[in-house]
């Protein structure tokens, strides 16, 4: 059994997206930042569909480098022939949606990194690994590039892996047109012809445009390239039609397109052709591999086509499995995808990046709290918090499963210490104490402070609701919460509901899942949930049942402390982790308050404040775990 199910190799950039719409590149004025370039789309586009794949290509040294590393890694990609280059830089590509036909890009790779791929890159013991691998025609542009892809072939043809050739003809990346000309799907070079003809031999399958079969066959007549091609190569043949679909072509060229094999098509509204023939080609690995039959590989690739014309970027477009699945089954509801509700939920879902199935989280994004203490300034604060971190990170040591919760007023040179640290990083929107629920003057009367987060940074925010409040009451809080949620998805944010009624009015084991019920049912769909630790099993899951009617695919809960004592909280931990739902906890005084006051009062030392809340956090964590290990003992 090979332990990879496919490797794409060759282009791998970062993709500066235009985020204005309908506008001149000229006129672009702020930009989304993905990975490109058309193996590093479909490494990752057949990893979301549940293969097992890889990526050979060079990044730089730099910054950009290690997105492309970071962002595969997290896709699922396995990264192992991923070389870093020490002397060139990332290639990158700027593009635009100018309206529903022009597409306008600008490919920055003078000298980049992934055109200087050679044949010592191709490790004979990693191709064996994979039961196929994927070229495109940019590495065969170049001697040395190309020397490359045709070694991982070769030795992919010794090792009984099947090979697939995306011809993928950008004319001005074979130096057929300027700079400006991206854009420009078609050139015609005897040249260009030639060299896709000298390899067409070596693939069992060849996918490409119309356009790009007459490139790789000689001729502007589709069915006479077809036959050329057919003529030096075995292989089956899948010829992209836009919005007529494709057509795939086992054996002689017919007389029509029409007489190959086809697979249903999908009625959707055009946003962005880039980065669809990726999306096309990734949902036709994954048929291709799984032993379908060429109709249902060609319904796949259909969708997954559907799907990457249909929203902002290239592979972020792409879909889960899961999502593919809801989608065949369901079909179309409005032929502009993006605006379908539903499956945009399902996409957000199921296409999130890192595993938090565990959650220590230790909680210091108190504010009002802090500030009442004996001797708090703001810069006070500050300089605790970031004592805070250290304690949180001297748990953690660099393993999974923790997290800090911190606020980016008094909190913000902790939350920059963060960065990068592998730590889960909640931060809190909500003014401290508010009811009717208002938010921190940093994040805007329209919310636009958001915009100046971190991608990794989840919005936590902490609303005293009860469903028993006033009807206008309820509205007033509902408004903001359902306008903060669209605005975390506007900027790409995770997002934490955290609700505690037993401030507000009694409670009893229904209400907060009458809570959870009503938020969903306002088109609140929160990533995490964070809960008051329930005195009954009942509570827990009646909140656990509400959350998954509505979304089977929420990230989970957390358990809040509310300031317990250490022994009451272990006790509401372990009632807590019986059920998988919840994921851990985010507690805050009760590991720090003591800590605080002494320190704000010069009572202690840094160190002898890091230390002990690193004892009452590690303890708490030992807690969690323990409680879990039982659970899943008696499972």
């Amino acid at each position: 059994m090979k332990r990879l199910d496919v490797i794409t190799i060759g282009r791998a950039s970062v993709d500066l997206y235009g985020a204005q719409i309908g506008g001149r590149l000229e006129d672009m004025g702020s930009f989304q930042k993905y990975i490109g370039g058309s193996p590093c789309n479909m490494a990752a586009g057949t990893a979301r569909l549940g293969l097992k794949s890889a990526l050979i290509t060079r990044v730089g040294d730099e910054h950009m480098g290690r997105f492309i590393r970071e962002e595969l890694a997290r896709e699922g990609v396995d990264t192992t022939g991923v070389i870093t280059d020490p002397e060139r830089l990332t290639a990158l590509v700027l593009l635009g949606i100018r309206d529903d036909a022009q597409f306008p890009l600008i490919f920055y790779r003078e000298n980049c990194a992934d055109m200087a791929l050679s044949e010592a890159d191709i490790d004979p013991g990693f191709i064996a690994q994979s039961r196929a691998v994927v070229a495109t025609g940019t590495h065969l542009s170049h001697p040395r590039t190309e020397a490359a892809v045709l070694k991982a072939l070769r030795l992919a043809r010794e090792t009984g892996a099947q090979t697939a050739l995306d011809i993928d003809y950008r004319p001005n990346l074979w130096g057929l047109s300027g700079h400006g000309d991206g854009e420009n799907r078609f050139i015609e070079s005897a040249a260009v012809t030639a060299k896709l003809q000298s390899t067409l031999h070596l693939f069992d399958l060849i996918v490409g445009t119309e356009e790009e079969f007459h490139i790789a066959g000689g001729t502007t007549d589709t069915i006479a390239a077809l036959r050329a091609v057919r003529a030096v190569s075995k292989a089956t043949l899948v010829c992209k039609r836009g919005a007529d679909g494709a057509v795939a072509f086992t054996g002689a060229i017919p007389e029509t397109l029409d007489a190959g094999e086809t697979g249903p098509g999908f009625p959707i509204e055009v946003f962005n052709v880039l980065g669809a023939g990726d999306g096309f080609m990734s949902g036709l690995i994954k048929g291709w591999l799984d032993g379908e039959s060429w109709p249902v590989a060609l319904k796949y690739a259909n969708a997954c086509g559907a799907f990457a014309v249909s929203r902002h970027g290239c592979t972020p477009a792409y879909p889960s499995w899961a999502e593919l699945q809801f989608f065949l089954e369901r079909g179309v509801v409005t032929p502009a995808l993006r605006k379908d509700a539903a499956l945009e939920q399902m996409h957000w879902a199921t296409n999130r990046h890192e595993d938090w199935s565990t959650m220590r989280v230790f909680a210091f994004d108190h504010r009002m709290q802090l500030e009442q203490m004996e001797g708090a300034t703001n810069a006070r604060i500050g300089a605790f918090k970031e004592l805070c971190l250290s304690a949180a990170k001297q748990v953690q040591g660099g393993q999974p499963g923790y997290g800090i919760l911190c606020d980016g007023r008094l909190g913000q040179h902790a939350l920059y210490k963060a960065a990068g640290s592998g730590l889960w990083i909640g931060r809190p929107v909500e003014w401290p104490g508010s009811r009717p629920l208002t938010l921190e003057p940093e994040i805007g009367p329209d919310y636009s402070g958001l915009q100046e987060w971190p991608l990794a940074h989840v919005v936590k925010v902490l609303c005293f609701y009860h469903p028993d409040d006033t009807a206008e009451m309820r509205a007033e809080q509902e408004g903001v919460v359902t306008r903060l949620f669209h605005a975390c998805r506007r900027n790409r944010l995770e997002m934490l509901l955290e609700i505690i009624p037993s401030k507000v009015a009694p409670v009893n084991d229904d209400t907060s899942a009458r809570i959870i019920h009503r938020f969903y049912e306002i088109g609140v769909y929160p990533d995490w949930w964070k809960l008051e630790p329930f005195t009954s099993d009942a509570a827990w899951s009646k909140a656990c049942a509400a959350i998954t009617e509505h979304d089977p695919h929420v990230r989970g809960i957390v358990v809040l402390g509310l300031d317990a004592p250490s022994d009451q909280l272990a006790e509401s931990l372990a009632l807590a982790a019986r059920h998988d739902l919840v994921k851990g906890f985010a507690v805050g005084r009760t590991i720090f308050a003591e800590a605080a006051r002494a320190w704000l009062k010069g009572e202690i030392t840094d160190a002898e404040a890091v230390a002990d809340m690193a004892a009452k956090y590690e303890h708490l964590c030992r807690v969690w775990d323990a409680a879990r290990a039982r659970k899943d003992i008696a499972a």
